[in-house]
């Protein structure tokens, strides 16, 4: 990897770190560009090239993520969609499904007792939230 590429990399940590403290603001594709000290256009390439999914696509993964711990702890559906800065609780429920692959009001109404019995940093690996369809094919490998 040559110079450039490290520092190109660098940049896209920087956008990401922005994504992971800032993900409850307001974030578009041009503010985390700046981050980054690249084009709109270029940052989604380069970051779609480095981390395997769009800025937005992991900006809302984490939303869902912060969601999910808001739904265990028992926050409403609407409150935790607001908490984690969705604007839309219709497009926050799809989204929810899609990559849980249980609506928000299925997943708060399980069980979770195992997960708040797990240590913090095993309950958030084991929580994070894949795409229903490459968590099912995780599973089918299995």
């Amino acid at each position: 990897m040559n110079k450039q590429e490290l520092e190109n990399l660098a940049h896209l940590r920087r956008a990401r770190d922005l994504i992971d403290r800032d993900y409850a603001k307001p974030l578009d594709v041009p503010t985390m560009a700046a981050k980054a000290l690249m084009s709109p256009a270029h940052f989604s390439r380069q970051f779609r090239a480095a981390y395997g999914e769009t800025p937005y696509s992991y900006l809302m993964t984490r939303r869902i993520e912060r969601a999910q711990l808001l739904l265990r702890e028992g926050m409403s559906v609407t409150d935790a969609c607001m908490t984690v800065g969705c604007t839309s609780l219709g497009s926050f429920s799809s989204r929810f499904t899609e990559i849980v692959g249980l609506t928000p009001t299925e997943y708060r109404g399980r069980e979770h007792d195992a997960v708040k019995a797990m240590p913090p940093l095993v309950a958030r690996e084991r929580t994070r939230p894949a795409r229903a369809s490459a968590a099912s094919s995780r599973i089918e490998e299995a």
